[in-house]
């Protein structure tokens, strides 16, 4: 078996793996993104959506492994495992939002959203004593960021006048670039950035409109707060272990070490941990926590209402929300650990104004940087 064969196949069972799993990343209450009440979370069609997803799902991993694997054999590139991948990740997408249209056409023809009475649950304290950021979780990052800022200062007086091409992880050893500021201390730069936008957005989703339940309420908001506290170290072991990659790059960079294949993949050891930690969290505590034990009192807890039906301002199966009357822009979507913006508020479309301006100007922008000669 050639390299590019096992990298195929390793890959399409990741994907596969993990959009199996996919329909286990949401609450009870939430099946494939569509809200039902906890009567409902067991139905028959809820059971069958998730049978004939994971079927589908398996048969279209088969299938991308049938077709990818001929192609290596006969002379295949490297593409051809990145566009396996991704084919594959939009193929399963697909068949979870199919699954969502069709128990949301379940519950529309048995009139479920009518079986009991409706409504929400808010808990003031998330605002009058919010979940606090871990600032000493930050610590580590920052520690790898002035590590490497160091180590790149030392360095610096005996680089080449040629470096080879910084790729964020990793290093191209056949192209060169001349030493700049930019170049040799690009693995600080990029931590830097890092840093300060895990810290940033990690305070935003400990911020944002929590995610209770209103038939459950006060469990829930427990649970809620458990969760974010997960979610918020988690967030900052993120940017620890990418720091710590782009630390790897920067001994390639720097002729610290030999670039080579085992620093290559050394180099993307770091980031995978806090994915794996991520599913396995995620697969303990389950969405916004509801897999977490309830405490005395809770076991029982009923208040008598069900959740409000909301699915008319949430689309492709629970990841995308527009609501024009929700004064809220930031929400926990409706599948495992993510967020997603309010699409009917004004303040969203201006973020996202801002940000496809910043991407066109560093697309378009040239900004010459000194040369070492001329800094030092």
């Amino acid at each position: 078996m050639t390299p590019l064969i096992a990298a195929d196949l390793t890959a399409v069972a990741l994907v596969t793996g993990l959009m199996l799993a996919l329909p286990a990343m949401t609450a009870p209450t939430t099946p494939f993104g569509v809200r039902v009440s906890h009567a409902r979370a067991a139905d028959p069609a809820v059971i069958a959506q998730r049978r004939v997803y994971a079927r589908l799902a398996a048969a279209a991993g088969v299938c991308a492994a049938v077709v990818s694997v001929p192609l290596l054999a006969t002379g295949g590139s490297a593409t051809v495992v990145g566009a396996t991948a991704t084919a594959l990740i939009v193929a399963d997408l697909l068949l979870y939002w199919r699954s969502a249209r069709r128990l949301r056409a379940a519950k529309v023809a048995g009139a479920w959203r009518d079986e009991q009475r409706q409504g929400v649950t808010v808990d003031t304290s998330f605002r009058t004593d919010p979940v606090r950021l871990p600032w000493s979780w930050a610590l580590p990052a920052a520690v790898i960021l002035l590590l490497t800022a160091g180590l790149g200062w030392w360095r610096y007086g005996d680089l080449p006048a040629a470096l080879p091409r910084f790729t964020g992880y990793g290093v191209d050893a056949t192209g060169r670039e001349p030493v700049t500021v930019w170049t040799a201390f690009a693995p600080v730069l990029y931590q830097l950035v890092i840093t300060l936008l895990f810290v940033a957005l990690t305070l935003l989703l400990l911020r944002a409109r929590p995610d209770l339940d209103a038939a459950r309420p006060v469990g829930s908001a427990r649970r809620y707060r458990v969760y974010l506290r997960g979610v918020a170290r988690l967030s900052l072991l993120g940017a620890t272990c990418l720091n710590l990659g782009l630390l790897v790059s920067a001994l390639q960079l720097w002729a610290v070490v030999e670039p080579s294949a085992f620093w290559t993949v050394v180099v993307y050891l770091p980031p995978a941990a806090p994915v794996v930690a991520w599913l396995v969290w995620e697969s303990r505590v389950g969405h916004a926590g509801h897999r977490l034990p309830a405490l005395p009192g809770e076991e029982d807890e009923d208040s008598g209402v069900t959740q409000r039906d909301d699915d008319r301002h949430w689309f492709l199966a629970g990841t995308v929300y527009m609501n024009r009357r929700d004064p809220a822009i930031l929400l926990h979507a409706r599948i495992g650990a993510s967020w997603t913006l309010n699409l009917g508020h004004p303040v969203t479309w201006v973020l996202l104004a801002a940000l496809a301006a910043a991407g066109l100007l560093a697309a378009f922008g040239v900004i010459d940087l000194p040369q070492r000669q001329n800094i030092f």
